[in-house]
């Protein structure tokens, strides 16, 4: 009977340790990122057509309704100063008003474990990157269009996005899911190689028309 007890209790210690070695080796769930989580939920009308406009109510300085590139750049200025100044507050540990060596390092040095460690464990999952190792193939671009877009009328701004709206919401139910998104980033993106495939076919026609003809011989 002692035996039969004895061996039940070291089934019981296997399976609890067992139990702990798997805890202990399972990857933690990561928390979801803000803005996928927003991907995430279904986006009202309301809601759409504001976190369009709202950057540009934001940036419009003397509330004329349209925004200048001035008043576009000193809105960029004061976002970029707004994050130093939220990346300073979290540097500083001990909140003395100056940064430390120790303190500067220490969220990079945190960022920087926990990044490899979910870049292995996706290398392991999906293998390497298409084009890793070739270098940084897309440098950073500044807004497009340059000064030829200026001023942005807010009003125009916020009819255009009603009516991509309109046009995205397959079932007409107010109402925009992830797969409405989805399909519609896709048609826009294949409207946009359709016409970058466009303009590759009349390139030759126009530099054909543009050079100068030969003179028939006499």
């Amino acid at each position: 009977m002692k035996k039969t007890i004895g061996g039940v209790a070291a089934i019981a210690l296997l399976t609890a340790f067992g139990g702990v070695a798997v805890a202990q080796t399972a990857a933690p769930a990561q928390p979801q990122r803000p803005a996928r989580a927003t991907m995430a939920q279904p986006v009202t009308q309301a809601e759409f057509v504001q976190r369009r406009v709202e950057r540009l109510r934001a940036a419009d300085a003397n509330g004329d309704g349209s925004v200048t590139a001035e008043e576009m750049r000193a809105a960029g200025q004061a976002k970029r100063a707004e994050r130093r100044a939220a990346r300073f507050d979290r540097l500083d540990a001990n909140k003395d008003g100056a940064i430390s060596r120790a303190e500067f390092d220490a969220p990079r040095a945190a960022a920087n474990g926990e990044r490899a460690g979910r870049e292995q464990g996706r290398r392991m999952a999906h293998g390497p990157r298409h084009g890793e190792g070739r270098g940084a193939r897309h440098m950073a671009r500044g807004p497009q269009g340059g000064g030829a877009r200026f001023p942005i009328v807010i009003a125009e701004t916020e009819r255009k996005a009603n009516e991509a709206f309109v046009r995205m919401d397959a079932n007409r139910d107010g109402t925009l899911t992830v797969e409405e998104r989805r399909a519609a980033m896709q048609a826009r993106r294949a409207e946009m190689r359709e016409k970058r495939q466009e303009r590759r076919n009349a390139a030759p026609v126009a530099a054909s028309a543009a050079s100068p003809s030969t003179p028939a011989s006499e």
